[in-house]
């Protein structure tokens, strides 16, 4: 219903912006969420984005707009906006999107603009910068509700009716002692329900899920999703309150992250490619493809070495092809069930050989499985009892070496701290074709006495 909805939206669009019909086109946009619009955005020109984009008379729909679009559209739409109107923009925003935008901008760019922000604003987004991208520090929000243990609940509400009224993500009240250092937390519906004279530290939960400002982006999303909390404060090496980490932000975390490893997992680089030119996205291609090349060319040399072989029985090629998709299948099954374990944290590490032994033992068994079957069918196509053991065996060993790899070099690749994705793409699929060639001509020339 949704998609339905958004191609109906592109279309009407498109047709209003060739009929020139701005009024029309105004009113769409105007009552269109930003989130919508960032949609049609990718499929216009950029003339037509920035015409889109003057249509809109509401700031903050601006400022919604400009967090959903991609590097690259936001930066085209950007280039040839005035300072003033793109910092008029961002101080509608959140400080943690704003960090995040400026973080994409060249560098000149960016302090032209941080220099005519206001100066509490700049400085709570230099503060922001000053964490890495994908840490706790740099996507969490600096603006939460933090009181004395000492206050009472009333003073607590009158707080957060005068003080904190401007607070956008008010889920939790964190409580802090007098030197600034997290103690508790508090549900605002607990808040409401105990006596108004009761301090918060009789009330307030002490075991409090926190994270350090240098912790990895993923896993900070990993340890919200797991608890079901809708933000997570985030501390300094000495405890301290420094912003949070809100449920919003997890969500993008999570898509972003998936996006990442999809891609990895198919050997399509690691950024967005549909809204890139044709020239960008062959560049971010191509070296990850280098793998498959390197990997045709050893396979190439190995069926070279067996040149005479299949001269004398050339037959011996027709079930090449059965043999390295049955193990590039289920390496690739094992890598991305291993992956995935990885990613959402029912794998362990530490379990590295339970694992591999586990998927070693699956791929042993459907190797039997399929390998009688087309060593079956072998033996019925060419009546050679040779043959048929040959291909059963190749069967056998293909896909239980490709089991072996696919499960054992992701979790190499996270025991050494290296994206394990990286390893479901052509580098595992690249070795499992080579392997299976070299065993199947290996066993075919010694059964058949080639």
């Amino acid at each position: 219903m949704a998609t339905d909805r958004n191609r109906i939206l592109v279309e009407s669009i498109k047709r209003l912006l060739r009929r020139g019909a701005t009024s029309h086109l105004s009113k769409i946009v105007n009552k269109t969420h930003a989130a919508d619009l960032s949609l049609v955005f990718h499929s216009l020109s950029l003339a037509q984005q920035r015409k889109l984009f003057g249509l809109i008379s509401n700031v903050e729909q601006k400022g919604i707009l400009f967090s959903e679009l991609d590097e690259d559209t936001f930066q085209d739409l950007t280039e040839d906006m005035r300072v003033e109107d793109i910092v008029r923009i961002l101080e509608s925003m959140p400080t943690d999107d704003v960090a995040d935008i400026i973080g994409r901008l060249p560098e000149e760019k960016s302090q032209a603009i941080l220099d005519k922000m206001k100066r509490a604003e700049s400085q709570e987004v230099e503060d922001l910068l000053r964490y890495g991208d994908d840490t706790a520090g740099g996507i969490m929000v600096p603006d939460f509700i933090a009181l004395r243990e000492d206050v009472t609940a009333r003073e607590a509400i009158e707080s957060l009716q005068t003080e904190h009224s401007d607070v956008e993500m008010a889920f939790y009240l964190y409580v802090v002692d007098e030197y600034g250092k997290l103690v508790g937390v508090s549900s605002l519906r607990q808040l409401v329900v105990v006596s108004p004279a009761t301090p918060l530290r009789e009330f307030m939960i002490t075991d409090v899920f926190s994270v350090q400002t240098d912790m990895d982006q993923e896993e900070v999303a990993k340890l919200v999703a797991r608890y079901d909390i809708l933000a997570v404060p985030v501390v300094d090496g000495s405890n301290r309150l420094m912003g949070i980490v809100t449920v919003d932000d997890v969500i993008d975390i999570l898509r972003k992250e998936a996006t990442e490893d999809i891609l990895k997992m198919a050997g399509a680089g690691e950024e967005f490619v549909e809204t890139k030119s044709i020239f960008k996205s062959t560049r971010i291609r191509l070296p990850w493809l280098f793998a498959s090349c390197l990997g045709g060319i050893f396979a190439f040399f190995i069926i070279g070495e067996f040149e005479s072989s299949l001269s004398k029985i050339a037959y011996l090629a027709a079930f090449i092809p059965v043999i390295m998709g049955m193990g590039g299948n289920i390496g690739t099954q094992s890598s991305t069930i291993v992956v995935r374990g990885l990613a959402t944290g029912r794998i362990n590490v530490r379990d590295i050989w339970t694992v591999v032994f586990k998927e070693l033992s699956i791929g042993l068994i459907l190797g039997f499985v399929y390998g009688l079957l087309i060593g079956s069918v072998a033996q019925v196509r060419y009546s050679m009892e040779a043959l048929a053991l040959s291909v059963a065996l190749a069967v056998i060993c293909s896909m239980s070496v490709a089991a072996l790899v696919g499960s054992l070099v992701p979790m190499g690749f996270a025991r050494i701290n290296i994206d394990p994705a990286v390893a479901t793409g052509p580098l595992v699929t690249t070795a499992i074709d080579i392997i299976s060639v070299f065993f199947y001509f290996m066993i075919a020339t010694t059964l058949l006495g080639l």
